[in-house]
């Protein structure tokens, strides 16, 4: 599949959020809607999501599962420079490949970093697993990165945007997905029948319901 030419099979991916904060409830997600949106843009069909605590085995198994299923996994979080930021190991780990500092990423780093700046905690964020290819970020130089069909960012919302918008060129794209919602004034019960109606009859079209209550009334 080529990675620049529209295709019209279904291109799909997956994300898996990393985080303890995310888990707890302390930090709102706010990456997954926007991750979701440029994708459907670009005709990739995000179809799975899943939560995953800062546990290096968890991480490497929810990649691993996802990575055989979807034709893009894409995570967030975990690749800072504290001790409990292990998703790069867990990487490593999925991947059956060593983690080591890469020079490409320090020589990144060091446009931001003083000398003197660049401790060896701060150089945590250039270790990358073999055979990864970078994926530069201009906000805070430290990179992401891609390793097969898996790709690794950023959790804080501004760095992951600049490294999503760098690795997109880099996908394979389906046609752009369109979505338009219709307002119905109807409790969900009363319109069911004739949705699974018009479901069976545009079986390529996804269709679903989504109820609200609004002025004490279902729609």
């Amino acid at each position: 599949m080529s990675h620049k030419t529209p295709t019209d099979q279904p291109v799909t991916a997956a994300l898996v959020v990393i985080g303890e904060e995310i888990l707890s409830g302390r930090t709102k997600d706010a990456n997954t809607p926007y991750i979701s949106a440029h994708l459907a843009n670009a005709g990739i069909s995000l179809r799975e999501v899943r939560v995953v605590a800062d546990i290096e085995a968890e991480i490497a198994d929810a990649v691993n599962a996802l990575r055989q299923r979807y034709a893009y996994v894409l995570t967030t979080g975990g690749i800072g420079p504290t001790h409990d930021d292990v998703t790069t190991d867990a990487i490593g780990r999925a991947f059956d490949v060593p983690v080591a500092t890469n020079e490409e990423a320090v020589a990144a780093m060091r446009l931001q970093y003083r000398p003197e700046d660049l401790t060896p905690t701060r150089l945590r964020m250039a270790r990358i697993p073999e055979g990864a290819a970078l994926i530069h970020n201009a906000v805070s130089r430290a990179p992401g990165y891609m390793i097969e069909n898996v790709i690794v960012m950023a959790g804080i919302p501004g760095v992951m945007q600049v490294m999503l918008d760098e690795v997109m060129p880099r996908l394979a794209k389906g046609r752009p997905l369109q979505a338009r919602a219709v307002r119905v004034s109807a409790p969900e019960s009363e319109v069911a029948t004739p949705l699974a109606a018009l479901q069976t009859a545009y079986a390529d079209v996804q269709m679903g319901s989504y109820p609200f209550f609004e002025h004490r009334r279902y729609g």
